[in-house]
């Protein structure tokens, strides 16, 4: 039943086929279309029933579809299903007695907008489903609940992009959840715990006698999966996803779909490269619940790319449809395993027996939103109802176990696991190999092999509430995105809140109800505790990020710490400045290199702008712009390629305050910083074993090297960690908060550090002659004697006197411009620093 509609509906698509003279046009169904179409069949037809299960982040309804014979109760099936995963062994004598029971298939419909045919094949099937009556429809209707997600990016169909509305790739956010769609595509799961979930994409083309593509994947596996019980069909149904393909390539109608032999399947067709180690796309993530899982991707936008999408399904259906019975069984072996704590893939130890999670009294933000999440990932979280000691450690009653004898062990270890260091399995990675939730998220998950022999009590939800103890001053801890979210919030309300050198907060008793009930939504505990003598009043800041292609997790850290974010074109800032701005971050590269860009972003420093430079591109173009003279390295090919959980050493400054000296970062081609004298250096890459997890081979080129500098000015900071990836590392946003929010600390700069960019300028002829470098460094050294003594008022002095010496010397013409502009920048930074 396909509905007929005006091209210039569909004007604004963007299609990626051109149409072959003996193929019809292809016009994709507009989302605001779907609807009607899917009310239709639910009028029409005694098999069908929708649901809109939550919107877009635009707003746009998501729908469900359950087709089934008539009479079915869908509430049984899913109760079965649950049943599953809490008596395996006893489902599995049930279905043996009774091979009549339905199982739910579950398919996804273009969660990237713009690869449209995934959701038109779905409406096709939904056609043949609600309404045709021929052996092989009533075959697998018999044993099966057909499950759509209809359109899981209405947004993206809507504006022709492979985003949602927010910019965010729905298929990379499994684990975070930070968008509606996501969230909605995990409950749909843990809904019905399928037994074969098929996400529709496009498009790949490998060769023209196989086109296309079908999972399973290379390797590496990850190896949380019972993998032996998974693979045991999952090659197998992906054949017969190929064979029904090759089987009715007389009825499309170009000759690349005519003429196919078969599709790419990567596990049986390729070494590495399209693996399914990272539980962030659907078929990956539904495979930790016990799911076959694959990712379809039909070669062409297109009719044909339509039909090849039906017809994969097709296949895939009648094969789950024959191995109905068989494929239960390895799934409620993977539960039984689970459950039992059994070892049979896994080396004895792989599992811990639980994860314990500690509760911070002031703090648990962190640890809430963990617990949150794995409920809503169908993980069994439990809470001590009484103190209990394990591995020597005492913790007190409320404490959080995840303890792995339960049916989705492998989603709740991966979740919680350390990761490790796959750089030697294999030679290229499709996308992260790191995800790790307790470093990245800043909560405790320790791993135990004891037993823990404490009476302990079922989550089934979270609530905190924060409170105010004493009658104030407050320390408000520099610990969490939740706690700069505080602090933002009381400033907005009017609230003087200040900063002290030890980087944590603190706001007056004053006005203490109206405080207090905003510090109770928060759910931290704020305790007295005196504002220190070298705190520093905090004023509000006006933030603009760059909208330049750059991604857009750091806009939504920035939002989550609760600044008002603007996001500004580079065109704007070359037509009219930064005036209004307090704070540039720059997340991308972008084209905007310009002389009058340039001069605007030197012009915003000079009146005490911050300009923040957050990976490869940003940091380039800071070079380019003159902010620093780094030289900036990058690993691997492309970004997929190398990335990870690592160790830092963070300085002790402002800019790095509520972090330890050893403590984590997250990086995605991964970068660093040479030629930086140490001055300018606030953190590095650890010396030793400072990779953790992921993928990055040769990454010990990188140990030991800046990862966090300063430019030229004491308002440029470049973060060659990944802050703000993908919205999922929350630990790491309170590193944007720290510049936003800087102590005197800060400014890193030195007169010895300031010696040795003299020399180097001397070296590079940035200097006229040996007598204006030996004048300069006389300067400086008297200046570093007086630093290393302590006496302000002379070091302020001298440096007062060195800024005459630059200016006296620029009119002359001994010093070129760019060492001119560096050295003034390092006096003005050693005068702030000094000058109390």
């Amino acid at each position: 039943m396909w509905i007929v509609f005006l091209a210039a509906v569909f004007a604004a698509m963007p299609l990626s086929h051109a149409v072959q003279a003996n193929e019809t046009s292809y016009t994709p169904v507009p989302y605001e279309e779907i609807g009607s179409i899917l009310s239709h069949h639910v009028q029409q037809s005694d098999r069908v029933s929708m649901e809109v299960i939550g919107q877009s982040a635009l707003g746009h309804d998501l729908y469900e579809v359950v087709i089934s014979e008539p009479g079915v109760d869908l509430e049984e099936v899913k109760a079965m299903r649950k049943e599953m995963l809490q008596n395996p062994g006893k489902i599995r004598e049930w279905i043996d007695q009774n091979p009549d029971f339905k199982v739910p298939l579950m398919i996804n419909g273009s969660i990237h907008g713009n690869e449209y045919p995934g959701v038109d094949a779905i409406l096709k099937l939904i056609e043949r489903f609600a309404y045709q009556h021929d052996e092989t429809t009533k075959r697998i209707l018999q044993h099966n609940v057909l499950v759509f997600n209809v359109v899981v990016n209405p947004d993206g169909r809507i504006l022709g992009t492979r985003q949602n509305g927010n910019g965010f790739d729905i298929n990379r956010d499994h684990v975070t959840l930070s968008q509606p769609e996501a969230v909605a595509n995990v409950d749909l799961i843990t809904e019905w715990n399928p037994m074969v979930h098929l996400d529709l994409h496009g498009f790949v083309k490998r060769s023209d006698d196989y086109p296309g593509l079908i999972e399973p994947c290379t390797i590496p596996h990850n190896p949380n999966y019972e993998y032996d019980l998974f693979i045991a069909f999952a090659l197998d149904q992906a054949e017969a996803m190929e064979a029904e393909l090759v089987a009715n390539k007389e009825n499309f109608e170009t000759d690349l779909y005519r003429n196919m032999k078969g599709t790419h399947i990567p596990y049986r067709d390729a070494e590495d490269g399209w693996d399914d180690y990272p539980p962030i796309f659907t078929p990956m993530y539904a495979m930790h619940h016990g799911v076959y899982g694959y990712t379809l991707e039909t070669p062409t936008n297109s009719v044909d790319g339509v039909e090849w999408h039906y017809n994969a399904v097709m296949g895939a259906l009648k094969f789950a449809t024959d191995h109905k019975v068989e494929m239960t069984r390895n799934q409620l072996e993977i539960f039984r395993r689970g459950v039992e704590f059994d070892h049979v893939y896994h080396e004895e130890g792989f599992f811990p027996k639980a994860y314990v999670l500690p509760v911070d009294p002031v703090d648990p933000t962190a640890t809430v939103k963990a617990v949150k999440a794995l409920l809503r990932h169908d993980v069994d979280v439990m809470e001590a109802e009484e103190a209990f000691t394990v591995d020597g450690k005492t913790y007190g009653r409320g404490t959080y176990v995840v303890k792995l004898d339960q049916a989705k062990r492998s989603l709740a270890n991966t979740l919680l696991w350390d990761g490790e260091d796959i750089s030697d399995q294999a030679g290229a990675m499709y996308d992260i190999s790191a995800w790790n939730l307790p470093d990245l998220w800043g909560f405790e998950a320790i791993p135990t092999h004891d037993t823990i022999d404490v009476p302990l009590k079922e989550v089934e939800n979270v609530e905190t509430e924060g409170a105010l103890v004493g009658e104030g001053p407050y320390e408000i801890p520099n610990s969490s995105v939740g706690a700069v979210a505080l602090v933002n919030q009381i400033m907005s309300a009017n609230f003087s809140v200040y900063r002290g050198g030890n980087g944590h907060y603190y706001v007056e008793g004053d006005g203490r109800d109206a405080l207090r009930r905003i510090v109770q939504q928060s759910g931290i505990t704020l305790h007295t505790k005196a504002i220190p003598d070298d705190a520093e009043a905090l004023d509000a800041v006006n933030v603009a990020i760059l909208d330049d292609g750059g991604q857009h997790g750091t806009r939504t850290a920035l939002k989550q710490l609760g600044f008002n974010v603007t996001e500004i074109e580079p065109s704007e800032i070359t037509e009219r400045g930064l005036d209004d701005v307090d704070v540039l971050v720059v997340n991308g590269s972008g084209q905007h290199r310009s002389a009058a860009y340039r001069e605007r972003i030197h012009a915003f420093l000079s009146n005490g702008g911050k300009y923040v430079a957050i990976g490869a591109g940003a940091s380039g173009v800071a070079v380019d712009l003159g902010l620093t003279d780094t030289t900036v390295h990058t690993a691997g090919r492309s970004g997929r390629d190398s990335n990870g959980v690592v160790h830092v050493h963070y300085r002790d400054t402002s800019l790095t305050a509520g972090y330890g000296e050893r403590d984590v970062g997250f990086v995605y081609n991964p970068v660093w910083y040479t030629d930086i004298e140490d001055d300018r250096v606030v953190a590095s890459y650890a010396d030793q074993d400072f990779f953790k997890a992921g993928f990055w081979k040769n990454s010990e080129v990188a140990a030991g090297q800046p990862v966090i500098i300063k430019g030229h000015h004491p308002g440029v900071t470049l973060i060659g960690l990944e802050v703000g990836f993908r919205a999922h590392p929350e630990y790491l946003y309170r590193l944007l908060s720290n510049v936003i929010y800087p102590g005197r600390e800060t400014v890193l700069t030195t007169a010895d550090g300031t010696k040795e960019r003299v020399a180097r300028f001397k070296r590079d002829g940035e200097l006229k002659n040996d007598e204006v470098a030996r004048s300069l460094m006389t300067h400086l050294t008297a200046v570093a004697r007086y630093e290393e003594e302590g006496v302000a008022d002379k070091v302020v002095k001298h440096m007062h006197g060195f800024k005459r010496l630059l200016e006296h010397q620029r009119e002359n013409g001994w010093i070129t411009e760019k060492a001119y502009t560096v050295l003034k920048g390092d006096a003005d930074s050693l005068i702030a620093k000094w000058d109390r």
